[in-house]
């Protein structure tokens, strides 16, 4: 199984007293909470790719979580990761560390980067159904305006026609998924579990309006 999620900034106490007023007392009891919520969801052979702003911690501390939490890492490297530049930080933990990547994932591209993409590979490939084949996941942004205004760019992307290869109308196709650690109560989600968690919260943004 592979699980996706973005921007959990173990150690980073600002998270909780200012940019993203998380719901904890301290910054242990945060780092404690989340690192239960993913090894109660991840088992030691499955894929975690975290989409960037991982730790905030040093060296020693970062080490110590990395034994503390199941499954096989991917890293997307993000602007709060410095920890990559610290001495002694054991990164042989991690499958690889990359600033972006293109995977496959149930025969669909997954488009990764700590950013948002807004015009990404493989964005207008669909199936015979008219599915997406193309998902772009991301985080950065957390649940901020910039959020919001990446959430109005898809709405009018989808909403605005175009025409295929084959000559058959149809509105352009946008799928970027916002792995938040907050949307899912900071569990690693799989492919799927993003994307219904996305629709949901998109459904409760248009009844909000």
């Amino acid at each position: 199984m592979r699980y996706y999620i973005a921007d959990l900034h173990f150690f980073h106490t600002a998270m909780i007293h200012s940019m993203d007023c998380r719901n904890f007392k301290t910054m242990e009891e945060m780092n404690e909470y989340m690192i239960a919520k993913w090894n109660q969801k991840v088992r030691h052979n499955d894929e975690v790719v975290i989409l960037g702003d991982f730790s905030w911690g040093n060296a020693q501390e970062t080490n110590s979580l990395l034994e503390r939490l199941k499954g096989r890492l991917y890293l997307i490297q993000g602007n709060h990761d410095t920890f990559l530049k610290k001495k002694h930080v054991n990164l042989n933990r991690f499958t690889w560390v990359k600033p972006y990547d293109e995977l496959s994932d149930q025969k669909r591209k997954i488009i990764v980067c700590h950013y948002p993409i807004m015009c990404y590979n493989g964005q207008y490939r669909l199936d015979e159904a008219g599915n997406p084949k193309t998902y772009m996941l991301y985080g950065h942004v957390h649940n901020s305006r910039d959020e919001e205004l990446i959430r109005k760019f898809q709405e009018i992307t989808r909403q605005t026609p175009t025409v295929d290869v084959q000559g058959n109308a149809r509105n352009i196709p946008c799928q970027m998924i916002n792995c938040f650690c907050m949307y899912s109560d900071y569990e690693p989600l799989t492919l799927d579990e993003w994307i219904v968690c996305d629709r949901e919260r998109q459904k409760s943004c248009q009844a909000g309006k």
